[in-house]
């Protein structure tokens, strides 16, 4: 499968060459696979549905970004279903979130940037089991992993404070650039944590503190977490790897390219990708093999869509756990009122966070555990809107009251566990369609009780540190069940025996040679709310070892 060599610049293929490798998704782990298999010397063809924005598009436009969907995926013509449990008739309302551009959510995320640590890969046989779940320990280690997380800290760019943590896990090198500097929040939240006996240290992020590898630094624009960044500062594959990719003269970006299906052949090994192009006309791009980095809502649909032939359960299930033991995260969010302004709301989002709760007691009688941030990652329409207590007014000099509110004001998140549940899931809806006629995507979601515990435990520390900080008012959003998810994690599990997971531990399918899966799905636990650096750790580990393969035609 050894690449031919071409010159530098953007390579373009016709539909009928059969590159090495199609990519589908361009996000945290499409960009970071196509940047490792061009590199090393692969022919590469990425399929991203969305558009290709520059610098130019990442306009502060609130309503278009936020309201709009200018990066993400629009409910008119991609509607989702939802419903709690199996036994229920699913409903269409907007049920999770994801970005359609090239770079995916890497180009709008907040940019939290934290590894897991060596227990979250051990934890059910540290913890045991957790009973109405699929608790289960990684087919890999930390230590397997921590090249790789290294990788990202360098190639995509992180800032952070290596040794701040004093839990964090053996670090093979310290971040490429100092931390972001401390904001009102960050103040807050480190005098907060002192006065309860806890330690906040700088936040690591996806975000430049200072020029690194040709990009700019932070210019502290105000507009970041679902905004893109018109100065590359924040470490969006689009702004990091994607440029790498394209240099090598063998990696084609093919944006508003709407993939459909894989196809298979008679002897069970992909042959390609099927696609809608820009115009709604369908193509086929041929490839020997295909890596889905679709996302973990995304990549479960497209192999139940590719069901047929060898494939009657959907491409590479023989298990039935395609879409299965889907996870969003947990978490809890509180706010606050001060007495003088914070205007928080200017510059990138996070500066400080508290990891003293990353691992929770068993004697608490739950499992869980995760971090907390503080805040302020509103704008003015959207705060303006639904940013309030249930009961505060909507109207008249109350509401105008709090609208005043409005640079005084902090939140302190909880970001945490979500526990593996087989019913929770993503499914073919049987009704309803998406604007190229496809089923729509179903989600089935249930929190397990004890994720309705954590989110309550991390409500209650926000409440606690917004008083030791000296808010003169505070309330928090229920803690209640979710039906709406923004990171969809395991529903393509790896593991070590084909019966209990979809992928190996390098991500190749079981059922398929040649197929690859790496993202939010691959994820065998949530973590703790913050996937994006362990997602990127995976692909650039995974891309390693899938170019080896091919080097040794093994694929």
């Amino acid at each position: 499968m050894a690449g031919n060599s071409r010159a530098r610049g953007t390579a373009r293929y016709r539909l009928d060459d059969e590159v090495d490798f199609v990519v589908v998704g361009s996000g945290a782990a499409g960009g970071v696979m196509a940047k490792e298999l061009s590199t090393a010397g692969f022919q590469v063809v990425v399929l991203e549905q969305g558009p290709r924005l520059g610098p130019a598009d990442f306009r502060h436009d609130e309503v278009e970004t936020k309201f709009a969907h200018h990066m993400t995926n629009d409910y008119d013509r991609q509607p989702n279903t939802f419903r709690k449990t199996e036994s229920q008739k699913a409903k269409v309302q907007p049920a999770l979130v994801y970005a359609r551009v090239v770079g995916g959510s890497s180009v709008h995320f907040t940019a939290n940037f934290w590894r897991f640590r060596e227990a979250d890969f051990i934890e059910r046989s540290r913890r045991g089991a957790i009973a109405g779940t699929g608790f289960a320990d990684w087919p890999i280690t930390y230590a397997e992993l921590e090249p790789h997380y290294t990788k990202v800290d360098w190639e995509i760019g992180v800032s952070g404070l290596a040794g701040a943590d004093p839990g964090d896990s053996f670090r093979s090198k310290p971040y490429p650039v100092p931390p972001l500097p401390i904001k009102s929040s960050g103040v807050l939240l480190e005098r907060a944590a002192k006065k309860l006996g806890l330690r906040a240290i700088p936040a690591p992020m996806a975000i430049l503190s200072q020029p690194f590898n040709g990009r700019n630094a932070c210019q502290y624009c105000g507009y970041c977490e679902f905004f893109g960044c018109e100065f590359g500062a924040k470490s969006s594959t689009l702004a990091s790897v994607i440029p790498v990719a394209e240099a090598t003269g063998r990696c084609e970006i093919r944006s508003e390219s709407y993939v459909r299906r894989i196809e298979h052949g008679r002897n069970g090994r992909v042959t390609g990708a099927v696609y809608f192009d820009a115009n709604g006309r369908e193509q086929f791009q041929r490839a020997k093999a295909v890596v889905l980095c679709a996302n973990g809502g995304e990549t479960p649909r497209l192999l139940l869509l590719s069901a047929g032939g060898l494939f009657p359960q959907g491409l590479a299930n023989s298990s039935g756990l395609v879409g299965k033991y889907l996870m969003f995260n947990s978490g809890g969010i509180s706010a606050g009122v001060f007495e003088h302004p914070l205007n928080d709301y200017k510059g990138f989002h996070v500066s400080r966070v508290i990891l003293d709760y990353y691992e929770l007691s068993p004697k608490l009688g739950f499992y869980g555990g995760g971090g907390i941030d503080a805040r302020f990652d509103q704008y003015p329409i959207t705060y303006a809107l639904d940013s309030f207590p249930k009961d505060a007014p909507r109207w008249g000099a109350g509401y105008k009251a709090l609208l005043r509110d409005f640079p005084r004001t902090m939140y302190i998140f909880g970001h945490a566990t979500s526990l593996p549940v087989a019913s929770n899931s993503v499914s073919l809806d049987p009704s309803v369609k998406d604007a190229w006629g496809l089923p729509a995507i179903r989600l089935t979601y249930r929190d397990h009780p004890d994720d309705l515990k954590v989110s309550q435990f991390f409500v209650d520390r926000g409440l606690e540190l917004l008083d030791a900080a000296g808010a003169l008012k505070k309330w928090h959003a229920p803690v209640e069940e979710q039906t709406f998810g923004f990171h969809l994690l395991g529903t393509c599990r790896m593991g070590n025996d084909p019966k209990t997971s979809v992928v190996n531990k390098f991500h190749r399918a079981h059922d398929v040679p040649n197929l690859f899966i790496c993202d939010g799905s691959s994820f065998v636990t949530s973590g703790r709310g913050q996937p994006t650096m362990t997602i990127q750790a995976l692909a650039f580990r995974a891309g390693e070892h899938i170019a080896g393969m091919a080097r040794r035609g093994e694929i």
